[in-house]
């Protein structure tokens, strides 16, 4: 440190007699935010510290700032002011010097966030600060207070629900720290999911209660987060749903959105205490859907429904990346469950069930044997595939994953077997609604003619996956081939349904390429082939066709001519 006439000792001790003048001044003293003066000196004093490099000089700042945090800790409920870059201010200085004076900075870093930031998160300059403060702290913030953002999630998500875009790329680099505790991981995914619906309740608490900025809108409930994740788990491993909650608040305007309402609560809260309880059937949360599609759409609610499909990127790549087995496999049922119920946008709702869906399928390629312990709730999505067209498309997307990955596994072979009945028992529901016949609906409405068209696509795909997992666990065999007979023979109107039973019970008859055709695409036997090729090596022992005729599409029957590949591929 210089020496005691130099400019360092004082400008230091002029900023220090500031930070203490401040208690004795009357105003100052109930309203510490309403000096300027004190955040420069502050940060001044802050900089003398890192330049002096002197614990005798930090020893001294400390008990003054100290004093300055927890009294304007204790006037935020009091003041119109705002204490955001105060704080922050003062909790640099706590986190840089902390281990100097002995001061763990995890209670402070709790208290800004539950006591301050709670209501100024609205406010534009102390949301940016916020941010920068978290990303220049990051790595420390996550090596020492691990727990501290995934606890604080909500609040963050409703920082970034109101500010938008503008604040979008600092959020990003502090997002993956949301994820990093096995606590935050379920429960995060819905609140993203929801963040539109988040934008929609913070807006109606501005316009019932005014601003938002310097009043707290959380309220703290009892946790359930013990009930929802045992409900999670068990529709996991049982297959019994995870229930919406049922109508179980009431309003007495069913127009009006009642701030008590438990929809409310949730949406609005600012830690994190488990998996989310969403009352989807509750008169809040149907009154506030509807009312959203009857207006026009604000710009913030426009910039969240753009920004949270980015946000399940990340969180999907962080997942697939960094996240156990364990928690994916339990992320499954809770991505099933939410595949049909989100914010009635009809963009966001493709976007966001797009990415649901191509995470499922990417989880389910690196660990297969998801599928055996996910048969229950798989099972009940292939029951539901025609409750709506989301589900008709999960329900595609599963029977596709059953039939790739040989049902779990061939160490998996009771589940193969229970699944492989879910498939039948689908495709003889339909086969008699399918007879009906394409050219039959279309005297009646274009929306029943969509419908049938759905069905066929579908009962294509159940086709398929019975195939395929036949030629993986080939005991199925003699029952994929009465099922598929029964398709092949049925003459149904969509002559792409019965046309691919067909095509796929002359497969079954070639050993030599069937499993290289409808074998899983990562055979967990080692003697097994891959799938696109075949062993000709086997054409003593085996009869092999070069090319099945039944590939050959449009050609009915045997060639009458020989021919090459350039029959079978396209000519460009």
């Amino acid at each position: 440190m210089g020496g005691e006439d130099g400019d360092g000792d004082r400008n230091w001790d002029f900023h220090l007699r500031t930070l203490s003048n401040s208690t004795r001044d009357s105003n100052l003293a109930n309203n510490p935010a309403s000096d300027p003066s004190l955040l420069h000196s502050v940060k001044r004093l802050h900089e003398l510290c890192k330049e002096e490099n002197s614990e005798d000089l930090i020893a001294r700042v400390y008990p003054q700032i100290n004093k300055l945090f927890q009294r304007s800790v204790s006037l935020l409920s009091q003041s119109t002011n705002s204490y955001g870059l105060l704080l922050l201010a003062i909790l640099q200085f706590f986190l840089d010097f902390g281990e100097v004076v002995l001061h763990d900075a995890d209670p402070s870093l709790r208290t800004f966030l539950r006591s301050c930031l709670s209501r100024e998160f609205a406010d534009p300059v102390v949301a940016e600060a916020t941010l920068d403060f978290l990303n220049v702290n990051k790595k420390k913030i996550l090596t020492s207070f691990p727990t501290l953002l995934p606890q604080f999630f909500p609040l963050l998500l409703k920082l970034i629900a109101w500010n938008g875009e503008k604040l979008e790329k600092s959020f990003m680099k502090i997002f993956p720290g949301l994820m990093m505790s096995p606590g935050s991981f379920l429960p995060l995914f819905p609140s993203l999911v929801d963040l539109p619906i988040l934008v929609v309740a913070l807006q109606k608490v501005e316009r019932s209660s005014g601003s938002l900025i310097g009043s707290s809108i959380a309220s703290i409930q009892k946790s359930t987060a013990p009930e929802m994740l045992l409900a999670l788990m068990d529709e996991a491993y049982t297959g019994s749903t995870i229930a919406d909650g049922g109508a179980d608040s009431e309003s007495e305007d069913s127009s009006a959105i009642d701030a008590a309402d438990p929809f409310f609560l949730e949406f609005l809260k600012d830690e994190n205490d488990g998996l989310p309880e969403r009352h989807w059937t509750s008169p809040a949360m149907v009154a506030t859907l509807q009312a959203t599609i009857n207006t026009p759409q604000s710009d913030r609610l426009k910039q969240m429904l753009k920004m949270t499909p980015r946000l399940l990127d990340v969180y999907f790549a962080i997942s697939l990346r960094d996240v156990n087995d364990s928690l994916i496999c339990a992320l499954i049922p809770l991505l099933m469950s939410r595949n049909d119920t989100m914010f009635p946008d009809k963009i966001f709702s493709y976007e966001v069930r797009k990415r649901l869906l191509e995470f499922m399928l990417a989880a389910f390629q690196r660990s297969p044997n998801f599928i055996a312990l996910l048969k229950k709730p798989i099972m009940d999505r292939l029951g539901e595939a025609y409750d709506s067209p989301a589900k008709t498309e999960l329900a595609l997307q599963l029977c596709w994953a059953i039939g790739e990955h040989g049902g779990g596994g061939g160490s998996h072979k009771d589940a193969a077997r229970e699944l492989f009945e879910s498939l039948e028992l689908l495709l003889y529901e339909n086969l008699s609604t399918s007879r009906l016949g394409l050219r039959e609906s279309a005297l009646r409405s274009g929306g029943e003619s969509s419908r049938k068209s759905s069905q066929s696509r579908l009962l294509c795909f159940v086709v398929t996956a019975i195939a395929k997992l036949a030629s993986y666990h080939r005991e199925l065999l003699p029952r994929a081939r009465v099922s598929l007979g029964k398709v092949a023979r049925s003459r149904i109107s969509d002559v792409r349904v019965w046309r691919r039973a067909r095509d796929y019970l002359g497969l079954m008859n070639e050993p030599a390429i069937c499993l290289s055709v409808l074998g899983p695409s990562r055979p967990s036997d080692g003697n097994m082939q891959k799938p696109g090729t075949v062993n000709w090596s086997e054409g003593g022992t085996k009869m092999i066709a070069h090319i099945p005729f039944y590939i050959l599409g449009e050609q009915e029957g045997p060639p009458f001519h020989d021919f090459s590949f350039s029959d079978i591929f396209p000519r460009r």
